[in-house]
């Protein structure tokens, strides 16, 4: 398996705040609100998802600083318990997409997970954070998967996936029948509601780059990452069961897994990712 490099920041978290994680210069501001939409999108510029193997030397700070993320990004990714790594071991380096938040007077965990229609849970966990922590004004919390519900007029924020491009036909749908519950959401993802089983298809042909069965793994659970030709990678999340390995090439249409409800999950359906195109579902 060929490795991917990561990339150096170049927008790092503003002098006198909290240092909570780290964020790229494609941060898109929203207007009249300390709070802004980002991507951590690695070397590649389309938020995909790297894969690393630890090197003899490698600590949790150097990786997540070669990828330009941070060292919580790439432990919730690999339900890392007190930061141990070991030479050989393979990391997902996980993208998260969401909102940074400058805290204000009178904020709370509770009111910034609120505001932005987040999981208070997700919001603990990234920011390596708990329940009762005070927090002061100026800090930096992400909030992974958060939304800007109505940005102010004259606002730069758009859609994360909105520039991505458009492969017409290339991309079947992942389940046969099912209805889709949530629309573009979190990383360029769509939530397909199925029964529990309910076969899973690789959208095109590719080789599988991930493949994890059990775990929480970022809120995915059992999951599936396919790349495919054209540059793309596509995900397929909260599975009940894994049939694909890493290394092997699957086509398009053939059964990757079944529906399930594992992860960061309420109820049994697939979540589907594009990663740099649009999500055509």
């Amino acid at each position: 398996m060929s490795l991917l490099e990561g990339h150096l920041n170049t927008n790092p978290i503003p002098s006198g705040a909290k240092q909570l994680a780290i964020v790229d210069n494609s941060a898109l501001s929203a207007q009249g609100d300390q709070s802004e939409t980002f991507t951590e999108i690695g070397k590649s510029g389309t938020g995909q998802i790297s894969v690393y193997i630890v090197r003899k030397g490698d600590t949790l700070p150097a990786i997540a600083k070669m990828f330009g993320v941070t060292t919580n990004t790439i432990a919730w990714a690999n339900d890392l318990k007190g930061g141990t790594i070991k030479e050989g071991q393979e990391l997902i380096i996980l993208p998260i997409s969401g909102v940074r938040h400058t805290v204000k007077s009178g904020d709370t965990l509770q009111s910034i997970a609120k505001k932005y229609n987040a999981d208070l849970q997700d919001i603990l966990a990234f920011n390596d954070t708990a329940i009762g922590t005070k927090l002061v004004p100026g800090d930096v919390i992400i909030v992974p998967d958060g939304e800007i519900a109505a940005p102010s007029a004259g606002s730069t924020v758009k859609p994360i996936g909105s520039s991505y491009p458009s492969y017409a036909g290339y991309y079947m749908r992942p389940i046969v029948g099912g209805r889709k519950t949530q629309g573009i959401h979190g990383h360029n993802g769509v939530d397909l509601g199925a029964p529990n089983g309910t076969p899973i298809l690789a959208a095109a042909n590719g080789s599988v780059i991930i493949s994890r069965t059990g775990g929480y793994n970022g809120g995915y659970g059992t999951y599936v990452v396919i790349s495919h030709p054209n540059g793309t990678q596509t995900l397929y999340a909260h599975m009940s069961s894994n049939n694909v390995s890493v290394g092997q090439y699957v086509s398009q249409g053939q059964v990757i897994g079944a529906v399930g409800n594992t992860g960061k999950s309420t109820g049994s359906h697939l979540h589907f990712e594009v990663r740099g195109a649009k999500n055509p579902f």
